[in-house]
């Protein structure tokens, strides 16, 4: 028997079939929605599985049997008809210089379908293509038409920040959109996929009968991997990579939980693992951040910069569904584009208030994530604050030597450049101190230890709060004042007594930083 391999970089259901690739059966879901309804969209992240759901689909409908012999849908479907499918990736129209250069891609992309099924000379636009080939595909094979697009709004994300740029590229995806309504009766199903959420009036024009199915719990699994199939289909995977450690099979299982699984996508939901993540670990035998391989996506980070997002105050954030499950045009904050490419997941749904706790996923994201905004927010290389700090002020935390911590980040900051621009960063800061959280904060982050700054409190806001595995950090931190009023406020007002009945060591922290070096110069522990 051939041995089974992990299926990174392939995203071909018939490929992963015939190659003997592991494989989590998600066929029953696939069976479930392409009954469920006749247009439907999903969003999800980035490498999260959606081009292999839309391959699988497209075999589904060319009536590949064969393919999924043994596999859930098998024992489901009994008549596998076969049907025209026409399976657009744009993914491959990105970075068009023009709106005019996207309207050629894709004509483009069209060809095959027009050699397949002919061509009008009178078809001068993608839209107008689209419809032709979707008619005389119906006519050819007397069977309606499966259009499955995949990474729909990959041509608009880089111009996202653009606001007139952005509607010449939406008018040319509005008539290419066109006919998948105006053919409505030729068509047996219509799945649309992507990672954010264009409102289907600007994008999908007289489209309004699309089902978003995004954050229905019945289909929150089908793409991503469970727990429950990370266990069965891949258990010699954990194995083997709990062998190279040196550890057993349950904590390496553990291991692979902390960095890579957490991703909810509806309320009440099973958690899923990213499985670009996850495969390229259990392939390689290392636990790297490897969704972070081609950095945080440019769009996101000039979404944050344009809507000034507070980094410190967007984990563990309490919010209804219309803040971060909105049309992306529509966005008043960056929290859709956070939420939908996949830094935030839900943690939490509280059913009474019917508002949804948003967290950051895991450990992958939480110090990836992190990574790329130091040096965009505070000047700081990633890198660096990796390799030359970290591991020095994470041990001496761990130690419980809250002084030796902040003298290795005395340090660390005094040697840093005075970096071009940070005179404007300061001042766009809510305040100095604020300045002083969010760099802190990020620099937790990316040692992945949880850190909350502003916590609310009885006697008012503590600046930043640290949960260390023994001990609880409270700091408070000044500009104009010394470390001893710091310290001072923390008692006056309570600002320790919430976390007094956690079971660990609550540590006070008052800091004073020099507002010029950007160094903490003095500070008090108690």
């Amino acid at each position: 028997m051939t041995e089974k391999r992990y299926p990174v970089g392939i995203q071909t259901f018939s490929e992963i079939i015939r190659g003997r690739y592991y494989y989590a059966d998600k066929t029953d879901l696939v069976w479930k929605l392409q009954n469920y309804a006749k247009y439907i969209f999903l969003s999800r992240p980035r490498r999260f599985g959606k081009s292999l759901l839309s391959t699988t689909l497209v075999s589904f409908f060319r009536g590949e049997r064969e393919l999924f012999e043994g596999l859930k849908i098998s024992e489901i479907e009994k008549e596998w008809k076969q049907h025209p499918v026409i399976h657009l990736d744009l993914s491959i129209a990105k970075n068009q210089p023009t709106a005019e250069a996207l309207s050629d891609k894709l004509m483009y992309m069209m060809t095959p379908y027009k050699d397949e099924y002919g061509s009008d000379e009178a078809e001068k636009s993608p839209g107008m293509m689209l419809q032709g080939v979707i008619k005389r595909a119906y006519e050819k094979r007397a069977s309606q038409v499966v259009i499955i697009i995949d990474e729909y709004d990959a041509p608009l994300l880089d111009v996202l920040h653009d606001d007139s740029c952005l509607d010449d590229y939406r008018r040319v995806m509005q008539e290419f959109y066109l006919p998948l309504k105006a053919s409505e009766a030729l068509i047996r199903f219509c799945f649309i996929t992507g990672i954010t959420k264009f409102s289907q009036l600007s994008i999908f024009s007289t489209i309004n009968n699309l089902t978003n199915i995004t954050m229905l719990p019945k289909f929150a699994t089908i793409c991503g991997i469970t727990d429950q199939e990370l266990t069965t289909v891949m258990a010699d995977g954990i194995g083997a990579l709990a062998e190279k450690f040196g550890i057993t099979q349950q904590e390496m299982h553990a291991k692979l939980q902390q960095r890579y699984d957490g991703y909810h996508f509806a309320e009440d939901s099973e958690g899923v693992y990213n499985p670009y993540s996850l495969l390229n670990a259990l392939l390689n035998e290392k636990l790297n951040n490897y969704w972070f391989d081609t950095g945080t996506p440019s769009f996101l980070i000039q979404q944050m910069r344009r809507f000034r997002t507070d980094i410190t105050a967007i984990d563990n954030i309490e919010v209804p569904a219309t803040a971060f499950d909105r049309p992306t045009e529509a966005m008043t904050s960056a929290l859709p584009l956070l939420y939908q490419s996949g830094y935030l997941t839900i943690k939490n749904y509280d059913n009474e208030a019917m508002l949804y706790t948003l967290s950051i996923p895991n450990q992958e994201v939480r110090v990836g994530f992190s990574d790329g905004l130091l040096p965009v927010f505070t000047g700081m290389n990633g890198a660096s604050v990796q390799t030359g700090f970290a591991l020095k002020f994470w041990r001496a935390l761990k130690q419980g030597d809250a002084d030796l911590a902040m003298r290795e980040l005395q340090a660390y900051m005094a040697g840093l450049p005075y970096v071009e621009g940070f005179k404007k960063k300061l001042a766009e800061a809510a305040s100095a101190e604020g300045f002083y959280e969010y760099t802190l904060y990020l620099i937790f982050s990316m040692l992945n230890v949880y850190v909350r700054t502003q916590v609310k409190c009885a006697g008012g806001r503590v600046d930043m709060v640290v949960w260390m595995p023994d001990a609880i950090y409270v700091f408070e931190m000044k500009r104009d004042q010394c470390a001893h009023q710091a310290l001072q406020q923390i008692d006056d007002r309570g600002y320790a007594i919430p976390f007094q009945t956690d079971g660990r060591k609550v540590v006070k922290v008052g800091v004073r930083f020099n507002a010029d070096t950007r160094v903490p110069e003095e500070w008090e522990i108690m």
